[in-house]
């Protein structure tokens, strides 16, 4: 067995950044499209576009680059603070998973 756990970071009481965003910024990056990553996450473009903003606003960084559509089509990218972002919560993320399934197993199954 295993446990699992909401986890998010705060910045003066305020969410910034957690699974969720996370999974939003990961599949901007995997598609190239704030839509299609919307979409995958079944949440409206305009939820997602003031996700994006506010973590930005938050974090005092940009996060994601856009290009309007039109004949080369448009779409998005991170920045380099973004995926340094997303590096940095994976590894995060990964520990506290760790650390938790293993405290979980000494009460639980006493190992």
């Amino acid at each position: 067995m295993n446990v699992k756990l909401k986890l998010w970071i705060e910045k003066e009481g305020e969410p910034v950044f957690g699974d969720g965003r996370y999974e939003l910024l990961r599949l901007i990056d995997e598609t190239g499209s704030m839509n299609k990553a919307a979409k995958e996450l079944k949440m409206s473009y305009r939820k997602a576009w003031g996700d994006i903003k506010l973590m930005e606003e938050r974090l005092g960084i940009v996060l994601v680059e856009t290009a309007t559509g039109g004949k080369g089509g448009g779409g998005a990218r991170l920045t380099q603070e973004a995926h340094e972002l997303l590096g940095k919560y994976d590894e995060f993320r990964k520990d506290i998973n760790e650390l938790i399934n293993e405290k979980f197993r000494s009460v639980f199954e006493g190992r």
